[in-house]
Protein backbone atom coordinates (compact mmCIF):
# COMPACT_ATOMS: atom_id res chain seq x y z
CA UNK A 1 0.00 0.00 0.00
CA UNK A 2 2.89 2.30 0.82
CA UNK A 3 4.45 1.96 -2.65
CA UNK A 4 1.08 2.61 -4.32
CA UNK A 5 0.68 5.78 -2.27
CA UNK A 6 4.17 6.93 -3.21
CA UNK A 7 3.52 6.29 -6.92
CA UNK A 8 0.21 8.16 -6.73
CA UNK A 9 1.87 11.10 -4.98
CA UNK A 10 4.68 11.28 -7.55
CA UNK A 11 2.12 11.14 -10.38
CA UNK A 12 0.15 14.00 -8.83
CA UNK A 13 3.25 16.16 -8.37
CA UNK A 14 4.39 15.66 -11.96
CA UNK A 15 0.96 16.37 -13.49
CA UNK A 16 0.56 19.45 -11.25
CA UNK A 17 3.96 20.75 -12.39
CA UNK A 18 2.94 20.41 -16.05
CA UNK A 19 -0.39 22.18 -15.46
CA UNK A 20 1.15 25.12 -13.58
CA UNK A 21 3.76 25.62 -16.31
CA UNK A 22 1.18 25.54 -19.11
CA UNK A 23 -1.17 27.78 -17.09
CA UNK A 24 1.47 30.52 -17.08
CA UNK A 25 2.06 30.19 -20.83
CA UNK A 26 -1.68 30.13 -21.64
CA UNK A 27 -2.29 33.24 -19.55
CA UNK A 28 0.47 35.17 -21.36
CA UNK A 29 -0.93 34.10 -24.75
CA UNK A 30 -4.49 35.10 -23.83
CA UNK A 31 -3.53 38.52 -22.47
CA UNK A 32 -1.45 39.34 -25.55
CA UNK A 33 -4.33 38.56 -27.92
CA UNK A 34 -7.03 40.28 -25.87
CA UNK A 35 -5.11 43.52 -25.24
CA UNK A 36 -3.93 43.94 -28.82
CA UNK A 37 -7.29 42.82 -30.15
CA UNK A 38 -9.00 45.61 -28.25
CA UNK A 39 -6.30 48.06 -29.34
CA UNK A 40 -6.82 47.29 -33.06
CA UNK A 41 -10.57 46.80 -32.74
CA UNK A 42 -10.17 43.22 -34.01
CA UNK A 43 -13.09 40.98 -33.07
CA UNK A 44 -11.27 37.92 -34.39
CA UNK A 45 -8.14 38.48 -32.31
CA UNK A 46 -10.09 39.45 -29.18
CA UNK A 47 -12.33 36.39 -29.50
CA UNK A 48 -9.29 34.19 -29.97
CA UNK A 49 -7.79 35.73 -26.85
CA UNK A 50 -10.84 34.80 -24.80
CA UNK A 51 -10.71 31.37 -26.40
CA UNK A 52 -7.16 31.06 -25.10
CA UNK A 53 -8.44 31.82 -21.61
CA UNK A 54 -10.29 28.51 -21.88
CA UNK A 55 -6.90 26.80 -21.90
CA UNK A 56 -5.96 28.57 -18.68
CA UNK A 57 -9.30 27.73 -17.09
CA UNK A 58 -8.89 24.08 -18.06
CA UNK A 59 -5.47 24.09 -16.35
CA UNK A 60 -7.09 25.36 -13.15
CA UNK A 61 -9.82 22.72 -13.45
CA UNK A 62 -7.10 20.14 -13.99
CA UNK A 63 -5.25 21.20 -10.84
CA UNK A 64 -8.44 20.76 -8.81
CA UNK A 65 -9.28 17.48 -10.54
CA UNK A 66 -5.80 16.02 -10.04
CA UNK A 67 -5.86 17.03 -6.36
CA UNK A 68 -9.15 15.19 -5.86
CA UNK A 69 -8.03 12.17 -7.89
CA UNK A 70 -4.82 11.87 -5.82
CA UNK A 71 -6.72 11.03 -2.65
CA UNK A 72 -6.18 7.39 -1.62
CA UNK A 73 -9.07 4.90 -1.41
CA UNK A 74 -11.36 5.37 1.56
CA UNK A 75 -14.54 3.84 2.98
CA UNK A 76 -16.75 5.79 0.62
CA UNK A 77 -14.48 5.30 -2.43
CA UNK A 78 -12.86 1.84 -2.07
CA UNK A 79 -11.57 2.00 -5.67
CA UNK A 80 -9.95 5.39 -5.14
CA UNK A 81 -10.74 8.74 -6.75
CA UNK A 82 -9.05 8.42 -10.14
CA UNK A 83 -12.33 8.68 -12.08
CA UNK A 84 -12.66 12.26 -10.86
CA UNK A 85 -9.84 13.09 -13.27
CA UNK A 86 -11.84 11.51 -16.09
CA UNK A 87 -14.92 13.42 -14.98
CA UNK A 88 -13.02 16.67 -15.31
CA UNK A 89 -12.02 15.78 -18.86
CA UNK A 90 -15.74 15.90 -19.63
CA UNK A 91 -15.66 19.52 -18.46
CA UNK A 92 -12.95 20.22 -21.06
CA UNK A 93 -15.14 18.68 -23.76
CA UNK A 94 -18.03 20.94 -22.70
CA UNK A 95 -15.68 23.95 -22.88
CA UNK A 96 -14.65 22.94 -26.40
CA UNK A 97 -18.29 22.88 -27.51
CA UNK A 98 -18.73 26.26 -25.82
CA UNK A 99 -15.84 27.49 -27.98
CA UNK A 100 -17.72 26.31 -31.06
CA UNK A 101 -20.70 28.36 -29.93
CA UNK A 102 -18.52 31.44 -29.46
CA UNK A 103 -17.09 31.12 -32.97
CA UNK A 104 -20.62 30.75 -34.35
CA UNK A 105 -21.55 33.98 -32.58
CA UNK A 106 -18.55 35.67 -34.17
CA UNK A 107 -19.67 34.42 -37.59
CA UNK A 108 -23.19 35.74 -36.99
CA UNK A 109 -22.05 39.18 -35.85
CA UNK A 110 -19.68 39.49 -38.81
CA UNK A 111 -22.76 39.34 -41.04
CA UNK A 112 -24.96 41.67 -39.00
CA UNK A 113 -22.50 44.35 -37.87
CA UNK A 114 -20.35 46.81 -39.80
CA UNK A 115 -17.05 46.49 -37.99
CA UNK A 116 -13.76 48.04 -39.09
CA UNK A 117 -10.55 46.28 -38.11
CA UNK A 118 -7.06 47.74 -38.16
CA UNK A 119 -4.59 45.12 -39.44
CA UNK A 120 -0.93 45.85 -38.65
CA UNK A 121 2.37 44.00 -38.86
CA UNK A 122 2.22 43.65 -35.09
CA UNK A 123 -1.09 41.80 -35.44
CA UNK A 124 0.64 39.07 -37.44
CA UNK A 125 3.66 38.98 -35.13
CA UNK A 126 1.48 38.49 -32.05
CA UNK A 127 -0.66 35.82 -33.68
CA UNK A 128 2.33 33.87 -35.01
CA UNK A 129 4.23 34.15 -31.71
CA UNK A 130 1.26 33.06 -29.60
CA UNK A 131 0.49 30.22 -32.01
CA UNK A 132 4.09 29.06 -31.63
CA UNK A 133 3.63 29.00 -27.85
CA UNK A 134 0.41 27.00 -28.27
CA UNK A 135 2.15 24.45 -30.47
CA UNK A 136 4.84 24.03 -27.83
CA UNK A 137 2.22 23.64 -25.06
CA UNK A 138 0.28 21.07 -27.09
CA UNK A 139 3.35 18.94 -27.84
CA UNK A 140 4.64 19.27 -24.27
CA UNK A 141 1.33 18.31 -22.64
CA UNK A 142 0.74 15.46 -25.09
CA UNK A 143 4.20 14.03 -24.44
CA UNK A 144 3.86 14.32 -20.65
CA UNK A 145 0.32 12.94 -20.77
CA UNK A 146 1.50 9.80 -22.57
CA UNK A 147 4.52 9.41 -20.29
CA UNK A 148 2.44 9.75 -17.13
CA UNK A 149 -0.65 8.01 -18.47
CA UNK A 150 -2.80 11.05 -17.71
CA UNK A 151 -6.12 11.24 -19.56
CA UNK A 152 -6.51 14.85 -18.49
CA UNK A 153 -3.17 16.07 -19.88
CA UNK A 154 -3.83 14.33 -23.21
CA UNK A 155 -7.32 15.86 -23.36
CA UNK A 156 -5.96 19.28 -22.44
CA UNK A 157 -3.36 19.00 -25.20
CA UNK A 158 -6.17 18.35 -27.68
CA UNK A 159 -7.99 21.37 -26.29
CA UNK A 160 -4.90 23.49 -26.94
CA UNK A 161 -4.93 22.10 -30.47
CA UNK A 162 -8.30 23.80 -30.98
CA UNK A 163 -6.65 27.09 -30.03
CA UNK A 164 -4.08 26.53 -32.79
CA UNK A 165 -6.88 25.99 -35.29
CA UNK A 166 -8.64 29.13 -34.12
CA UNK A 167 -5.41 31.16 -34.31
CA UNK A 168 -4.79 29.89 -37.84
CA UNK A 169 -8.28 31.06 -38.78
CA UNK A 170 -7.53 34.50 -37.31
CA UNK A 171 -4.29 34.82 -39.30
CA UNK A 172 -6.10 33.87 -42.52
CA UNK A 173 -8.87 36.35 -41.74
CA UNK A 174 -6.31 39.10 -41.11
CA UNK A 175 -4.67 38.43 -44.47
CA UNK A 176 -7.95 38.60 -46.36
CA UNK A 177 -9.22 41.53 -44.32
CA UNK A 178 -6.12 43.48 -45.24
CA UNK A 179 -6.75 42.57 -48.88
CA UNK A 180 -10.32 43.86 -48.65
CA UNK A 181 -12.20 40.56 -48.38
CA UNK A 182 -14.03 41.27 -45.15
CA UNK A 183 -16.15 38.11 -45.04
CA UNK A 184 -13.39 35.56 -45.66
CA UNK A 185 -13.06 34.91 -41.94
CA UNK A 186 -16.68 33.67 -41.90
CA UNK A 187 -15.91 30.76 -44.23
CA UNK A 188 -12.72 29.93 -42.36
CA UNK A 189 -14.54 30.13 -39.02
CA UNK A 190 -17.16 27.60 -40.12
CA UNK A 191 -14.43 25.17 -41.25
CA UNK A 192 -12.61 25.55 -37.93
CA UNK A 193 -15.82 24.81 -36.02
CA UNK A 194 -15.90 21.38 -37.67
CA UNK A 195 -12.35 20.59 -36.53
CA UNK A 196 -12.98 21.81 -32.99
CA UNK A 197 -16.28 19.92 -32.63
CA UNK A 198 -14.59 16.71 -33.81
CA UNK A 199 -11.91 17.01 -31.12
CA UNK A 200 -14.57 17.70 -28.48
CA UNK A 201 -16.49 14.60 -29.56
CA UNK A 202 -13.35 12.46 -29.35
CA UNK A 203 -12.54 13.64 -25.81
CA UNK A 204 -16.14 13.16 -24.68
CA UNK A 205 -16.30 9.65 -26.10
CA UNK A 206 -13.03 8.55 -24.46
CA UNK A 207 -14.08 9.98 -21.09
CA UNK A 208 -17.52 8.37 -21.40
CA UNK A 209 -15.94 4.99 -22.13
CA UNK A 210 -14.13 5.18 -18.80
CA UNK A 211 -17.14 6.40 -16.84
CA UNK A 212 -19.42 3.65 -18.17
CA UNK A 213 -16.77 0.94 -17.63
CA UNK A 214 -16.09 0.07 -21.25
CA UNK A 215 -13.47 -2.60 -22.01
CA UNK A 216 -10.02 -1.00 -21.81
CA UNK A 217 -7.73 -4.00 -22.54
CA UNK A 218 -8.30 -6.59 -25.26
CA UNK A 219 -9.63 -9.70 -23.52
CA UNK A 220 -7.92 -12.08 -25.96
CA UNK A 221 -4.54 -10.62 -24.96
CA UNK A 222 -5.33 -11.18 -21.30
CA UNK A 223 -6.53 -14.74 -21.99
CA UNK A 224 -3.31 -15.51 -23.84
CA UNK A 225 -1.20 -14.44 -20.84
CA UNK A 226 -3.37 -16.28 -18.31
CA UNK A 227 -3.45 -19.55 -20.28
CA UNK A 228 0.37 -19.53 -20.44
CA UNK A 229 0.62 -19.83 -16.64
CA UNK A 230 1.41 -23.35 -15.36
CA UNK A 231 -1.63 -25.05 -13.85
CA UNK A 232 -4.22 -22.95 -15.68
CA UNK A 233 -6.74 -25.01 -17.66
CA UNK A 234 -8.60 -22.04 -19.11
CA UNK A 235 -10.21 -18.70 -18.25
CA UNK A 236 -13.43 -16.82 -18.96
CA UNK A 237 -15.60 -13.87 -17.88
CA UNK A 238 -12.68 -11.47 -18.27
CA UNK A 239 -13.73 -7.93 -17.36
CA UNK A 240 -11.68 -4.74 -17.37
CA UNK A 241 -12.60 -1.18 -16.49
CA UNK A 242 -11.09 2.15 -15.50
CA UNK A 243 -8.78 4.77 -17.05
CA UNK A 244 -5.99 3.63 -19.34
CA UNK A 245 -3.38 4.03 -16.58
CA UNK A 246 -5.48 2.56 -13.73
CA UNK A 247 -7.15 -0.63 -14.91
CA UNK A 248 -9.17 -2.95 -12.68
CA UNK A 249 -9.50 -6.56 -13.81
CA UNK A 250 -11.46 -9.58 -12.65
CA UNK A 251 -11.67 -13.00 -14.28
CA UNK A 252 -12.45 -16.66 -13.68
CA UNK A 253 -9.58 -19.16 -13.96
CA UNK A 254 -10.07 -22.91 -14.38
CA UNK A 255 -7.69 -25.26 -12.55
CA UNK A 256 -7.46 -28.99 -11.98
CA UNK A 257 -10.34 -30.34 -9.89
CA UNK A 258 -8.05 -32.31 -7.56
CA UNK A 259 -5.94 -29.35 -6.44
CA UNK A 260 -5.94 -28.26 -2.83
CA UNK A 261 -7.03 -24.77 -1.84
CA UNK A 262 -3.39 -23.87 -1.22
CA UNK A 263 -2.31 -25.05 -4.68
CA UNK A 264 -5.18 -23.23 -6.35
CA UNK A 265 -4.28 -20.07 -4.45
CA UNK A 266 -0.69 -20.40 -5.67
CA UNK A 267 -1.89 -20.51 -9.27
CA UNK A 268 -4.02 -17.40 -8.68
CA UNK A 269 -0.98 -15.56 -7.34
CA UNK A 270 1.09 -16.56 -10.38
CA UNK A 271 -1.68 -15.39 -12.70
CA UNK A 272 -1.84 -12.02 -10.94
CA UNK A 273 1.94 -11.59 -10.98
CA UNK A 274 2.18 -12.46 -14.69
CA UNK A 275 -0.66 -10.11 -15.65
CA UNK A 276 0.81 -7.16 -13.76
CA UNK A 277 4.15 -7.79 -15.44
CA UNK A 278 2.63 -7.90 -18.93
CA UNK A 279 0.15 -5.06 -18.30
CA UNK A 280 1.70 -2.49 -15.91
CA UNK A 281 -1.47 -0.38 -16.16
CA UNK A 282 -3.40 -2.99 -14.14
CA UNK A 283 -3.57 -1.91 -10.49
CA UNK A 284 -6.00 -4.47 -9.08
CA UNK A 285 -6.87 -8.04 -10.06
CA UNK A 286 -9.52 -10.36 -8.68
CA UNK A 287 -9.03 -14.00 -9.69
CA UNK A 288 -11.96 -16.39 -9.18
CA UNK A 289 -10.69 -19.99 -9.09
CA UNK A 290 -12.97 -22.74 -10.44
CA UNK A 291 -12.40 -26.49 -11.01
CA UNK A 292 -12.29 -27.25 -14.72
CA UNK A 293 -15.28 -29.61 -14.46
CA UNK A 294 -17.64 -26.65 -13.87
CA UNK A 295 -19.94 -26.25 -16.88
CA UNK A 296 -20.51 -22.77 -18.38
Amino acid sequence: MGSDTAIRKDYTIQVRRVLVFTLVLNTIVALAKVFYGYYTNSIAMTSDGFHSFFDGISNVIGLVGIWIASHPPDEGHPYGHRKFETLFTVVIAVMIFATCFQILRKVYFSFTEDHGTVVTHTSFIIMLATMGVNIFVMLYESKKGKQLGSNFLIADALHTKTDIYASSAVIVSLIFTRAGYYYADVVVGIIIIGFIARIGYKILKEASDVLVDSVCIDTSSIAGVVNSVDGVKGCHEIRTRGPVNTVYLDLHVLVGKDLSAEQAHGIAERVEKRLKKEFPCIVDIIVHIEPETVQH
